[in-house]
């Protein structure tokens, strides 16, 4: 086995994060099973709601500590961040249910069911584990598969009393409702955030791949928390493609990886960093697991006539086209979480939809520029509205500020503006400019990429202010709110994106349930990037195919209508190669073509 560098002077605690779907829990694993093999004690802890470590080493875990009968040297524990969100929660509400009116325990459940509440609970659970050394004593490592953001961190250091902050209205509905009860635990937390930066006791391993959006995400990571200490990082590009002779799709793609690595953002080419080749099967078993870091692909001469048996029968992108072609005006929405290609994904919908001859506007969080440069000019009938979230972002704070602000101290200020700091808040920010877009979908076809959550729909439908608000801007005419029309099936179709790969299905499961919280049933998935799509050459392509079917198979039973597109030799830029997504065959062409 090649041991990774960072293995070599590696402290008591090592934290492993990143996008999902990079490969953080085989990472952890690997690593857990690397020190085990060097005769050290393992203690291996997740906190990724798409755990799978259990299944990694065939055994039962759950949240307690286990040891693990197949690798004598780790035990386990997985936390379990819903169930611990859900304690907390009735922690909170428990003692004013029946004291308040029901509309208001409905916005209370709310308020404390977003992501920030499970990640503050979660890290609520494994908090001991970092504070208390003699809860970790008996272990030389402690692994933690998924490490606090940046902003959770600096909720915790803030100094206050949280409860009476909601209590008194002093921040609005967003993130600070996991922190109301929590400030008894304030010295616990304090040490922990100790021990984070501190490098003689922990390391972060920044997980990502080498394609643009997963280096983006670690690029970001490392500066947020390096900025608050954790400066003690090392990445690990996972997954590279293998040199395989003869397959010029793996080729175009090992490229463009060695593209991504050479021009890596300053702030990561100066870390240290390990890279791992792409497996062919998913990590399971101790077996595997000691091969993770070597770099000899394996493969399986079955898969081939699977792979071609299954995918040919996949639906193309063009039937959902074909599908939204028959409106003349609607809303259209991709969602999913960051790296599945949501962007590249709507944007060919409205290059489609626009070559076809409707009037369609593109929304998307992304630079209108950038946009425009990727179309290679203007398209007839497309038009590109620029929303900036970070712009929308300071608008609100701004406004927030100007007006509840100035009725606080100096230290309700500091906690309304990391409030004002939160996702949730950049959520709420973003969507008031969305809100725009969904009027003019009265009239045209409009595209918007990245959705609001379920989560935040009901969290402003809840408190009611929104709504409030857009009565207001709008006039006593309207008949319908922003999310009224996200709920009519005729004038909204969302559609779910995701990755043919564990851990992005389960996440986009997880968002398909959050928005039926809100009454919205999404109107169909795409399953992006897709190898088994993309008629691959080699064997060991086909096996990677192959292990993609199950998770495709699991889409086809969550939805009425899926599409899959397959992987492309290079990514799509360019009204071409946009073009050629929507298409029936696109990679059958590209991949013969090369």
């Amino acid at each position: 086995m090649n041991q990774p560098t960072f293995l070599d002077h590696l402290p008591k605690f090592a934290f492993f994060t990143g996008k999902g779907g990079v490969g953080k829990t085989s990472a952890t694993c690997a690593t857990a099973l690397a020190l085990a093999d060097q005769g050290k004690s393992v203690l291996l802890v997740s906190t990724d709601p798409a755990s799978n470590i259990g299944q990694v080493f065939d055994q039962h875990i759950g949240n307690q500590i286990t040891t693990l009968n197949t690798a004598p040297g780790i035990d386990a524990l997985e936390i379990d961040p819903e169930a611990a969100a859900a304690t907390n929660r009735e922690s909170i509400i428990k003692p004013v249910r029946g004291l308040l009116p029901k509309t208001e325990i409905q916005a209370m459940t709310e308020q404390l069911s977003g992501a920030c509440t499970t990640e503050i609970a979660s890290f609520n659970e494994f908090a001991d584990l970092i504070a208390d050394p003699d809860l970790t004593s008996d272990y030389d490592h402690v692994l933690l598969d998924t490490a606090p953001t940046g902003h959770t961190i600096r909720l915790l250091e803030l100094p206050g009393d949280w409860s009476q902050f909601i209590d008194e209205g002093k921040g609005d509905a967003s993130c600070l409702g996991p922190m109301a009860g929590l400030e008894s635990r304030r010295s616990v937390y304090q040490a922990a955030v100790n021990a984070l930066s501190d490098p003689a006791r922990t390391v972060l391993v920044l997980v990502a791949r080498a394609q643009r959006s997963a280096i983006q995400e670690a690029e970001r990571t490392s500066r947020e928390l390096a900025a608050l200490g954790m400066g003690n990082q090392h990445l690990l590009i996972n997954a590279l493609m293998p040199d395989l002779d003869g397959d010029s799709l793996a080729a175009a793609i090992r490229d463009q990886e060695h593209k991504e690595l050479a021009s890596l953002p300053s702030g990561l080419a100066r870390l240290p960093y390990d890279t791992t080749t792409l497996h062919s099967r998913n990590v399971v078993g101790i077996n595997s697991l000691r091969e993770f870091f070597t770099a000899t692909p394996t493969q399986s001469e079955q898969a081939a006539n699977h792979v071609r048996e299954v995918a040919g029968k996949y639906p193309p992108l063009a039937d959902l086209v074909d599908q939204l072609a028959e409106q003349t005006h609607g809303l259209f929405m991709t969602l999913g979480k960051g790296g599945v290609g949501k962007t590249t994904v709507a944007t060919a919908i409205a290059v489609a939809l626009a070559e076809r001859g409707r009037e369609v506007l593109l929304t998307t969080t992304d630079p209108a520029g950038n946009l425009t440069d990727t179309l290679n000019g203007t398209v007839a009938n497309l038009t590109i509205a620029k929303i900036d979230p970070d712009q929308a972002l300071r608008e609100y704070q701004n406004e927030v500020m100007a007006t509840k602000g100035t009725r606080l101290d100096a230290t309700g200020r500091a906690q309304l503006m990391e409030d004002l700091q939160s996702p949730c808040t950049q959520e709420v920010a973003v969507f008031r400019k969305f809100s725009e877009a969904i009027r003019e979908a009265h009239d045209h076809i409009v595209v918007i990429d990245t959705a609001p959550s379920g989560h935040t729909l009901l969290l402003l439908d809840a408190t009611g202010s929104y709504h409030r608000e857009m009565l207001h801007q709008m006039g006593d005419n309207l008949v319908a709110t922003p999310l009224t029309r996200l709920q009519d099936p005729d004038y909204t179709k969302m559609i779910i994106v995701t990755l043919p790969e564990t851990t992005p299905v389960l996440e986009a499961e997880q968002l398909q349930c959050d928005l039926q919280r809100a009454s919205i049933t999404p109107w169909a998935w795409v399953v992006n990037r897709s190898v088994a799509a993309a008629h691959p050459t080699s064997e060991f392509l086909h096996t990677v195919a192959d292990g993609e079917i199950p998770q495709i198979k699991h889409v086809q039973h969550l939805t009425e209508r899926m599409a899959v597109v397959p992987l492309l030799p290079t990514p799509p830029i360019g009204q071409d190669s946009l073009h050629s997504l929507s298409q029936s065959a696109p990679l059958a062409r590209s991949a013969s073509a090369r």
